[in-house]
C-alpha cells in the first residue's frame, strides 16, 4: 500500500451549534452513572456562564482536537463560553495550528503494520493518521515565527498569540483555536509548549541563532495566569483530561497565596477523564482532593469518567442551546497582560 492508501477518510471535526443536546442531558438527569454526571457538569457549566462574575478556564490534555472535537474548542471561544486556556503543546500546535496550515488528520485504524506506517511517514494516534511529512513544515513554520521575533525569553501564551497574528494572514483553514482566541483577547498557556512541534521548531530556531535566540519562559507562564487567577478572583474550571494543564490552573490558587494575595479557591470545576484515583493521581487528583490543597471549591463540582470525544460535544450543545452565554460580558484577558 502506498501513503495515500491510508491517508484518505478525513477526521470531520463536530459543530456543536447545529445539534441541540438540551433535552438528551435533561433526561440524563433522571439517569445514573455517567449519563447523570454528564448532566451534572452541564449544569454547573451553564452556572458558571451565567455568573457574572465568574471566568471561565479551559483546560485540555489528551488528542480530542485530533479525534474530532476541534471546533468545539474554537466555538468555544468563539462564542465567549472561555475566557483563558491551559493545554498541552500537542493540542495547540500538532493539531490546531496543523490544520490551520491546511493539513488533516485522517480516520485509520489501530490494527496496522506500525511498521508499515514508520516507512511511508504516517504517525498514529490510536485510530487516527497524521502525515510526518506536513508536520515536519509545521515544525519549521514554527521556527520561521520564531525568526521574525526579538530575542528574549516569551512565555507561551506570548508566543502562541504571535502564532495566532501569523495566521491571521498565512491560514488555510480560518477557524481555527489558535486564530480565534487570538482574534478574541483569549490567552491559551502551554506550560510543556516544547514538547510538540514547537519544541522542534525552537530548536531549529535555536540551532541557527545560538547566540540570540527565543526562548520560552515557562515560569512566566506560571506568573501570567496567576496574574489573571488574582485579577477575576471568582473563577471556574472545564477540564478535559488532567496532566499538566489541570494542575497548572488549579495552582494558581496557591501561586496567588504565595505571592501574598489570598483569592478564592476556583469556585466551579468539572473533570472529564478516564483516569483512575487508585494510583494516587487521577490525571492530577480528583476535585474533592485537590479542596484539601485549598485549590477547588467543592459545592460545584463533578468528575465525568468518559472518553472526552462522546461526552464533551454534548455537554457543549447543552450549554449553548441553553444560552446563558449571550450575556455574558467579553474579559478579554490577554489584554490585561499585554
Amino acid at each position: 500500500m502506498e501513503k495515500k492508501d491510508y491517508l484518505k477518510t478525513t477526521v470531520e471535526h463536530v459543530d456543536f451549534t447545529k445539534i441541540n443536546a438540551v433535552e438528551i442531558i435533561r433526561a440524563m438527569r433522571g439517569m445514573s452513572f455517567t449519563a447523570r454526571d454528564l448532566a451534572v457538569a452541564a449544569e454547573i457549566y451553564d452556572a458558571m456562564l451565567a455568573d457574572e462574575d465568574c471566568a471561565v478556564i479551559l483546560t485540555i490534555a489528551g488528542s480530542t482536537s485530533a479525534a474530532g472535537c476541534m471546533q468545539v474548542y474554537a466555538d468555544l471561544v468563539r462564542h465567549n463560553m472561555v475566557d483563558a486556556i491551559v493545554a498541552t503543546g500537542a493540542t495547540i500546535v500538532d493539531m490546531d495550528f496543523f490544520e490551520a496550515l491546511g493539513f488533516r488528520h485522517y480516520q485509520g485504524t489501530p490494527h496496522v503494520d506500525d511498521q508499515e506506517l514508520r516507512r511511508l511517514y504516517i504517525d498514529r494516534i490510536y485510530d487516527t493518521y497524521i502525515d510526518e511529512e506536513e508536520l515536519q513544515i509545521c515544525d519549521r513554520t514554527v521556527r520561521e515565527i520564531a525568526d521574525g521575533l526579538s530575542p528574549r525569553p516569551y512565555s507561551s501564551r506570548e508566543f502562541i498569540r504571535e502564532m495566532g497574528r501569523y495566521l491571521t494572514s498565512h491560514a488555510v483553514k480560518k477557524n481555527s483555536l489558535v486564530q480565534t482566541a487570538f482574534e478574541q483577547d483569549v490567552p491559551i498557556f502551554c506550560p510543556a509548549f516544547s514538547d510538540s512541534s514547537a519544541g522542534f521548531g525552537l530548536v531549529l530556531h535555536q540551532a541557527n541563532h545560538p547566540d540570540s535566540h527565543v526562548s520560552i519562559d515557562s515560569v512566566k507562564d506560571f506568573r501570567e495566569l496567576t496574574m489573571i487567577k488574582m485579577a477575576v478572583e471568582n473563577s471556574g474550571l472545564l477540564m478535559i483530561g488532567g496532566g499538566v494543564p489541570k494542575n497548572f490552573a488549579q495552582d494558581t490558587v496557591i501561586c496567588a497565596e504565595v505571592l501574598g494575595k489570598e483569592v478564592p479557591m476556583h469556585r466551579y470545576a468539572i473533570q472529564i477523564t478516564v483516569a483512575d484515583a487508585r494510583d494516587g493521581a487521577c490525571s492530577s487528583s480528583t476535585l474533592r482532593e485537590a479542596t484539601s490543597w485549598g485549590k477547588v471549591d467543592v459545592s460545584y463540582e463533578q468528575m465525568v469518567y468518559a472518553e472526552a470525544t462522546s461526552v464533551l460535544p454534548l455537554l457543549a450543545s447543552y450549554v449553548y442551546h441553553q444560552g446563558n452565554w449571550k450575556k455574558r460580558r467579553q474579559r478579554r484577558l490577554a489584554q490585561t497582560l499585554a
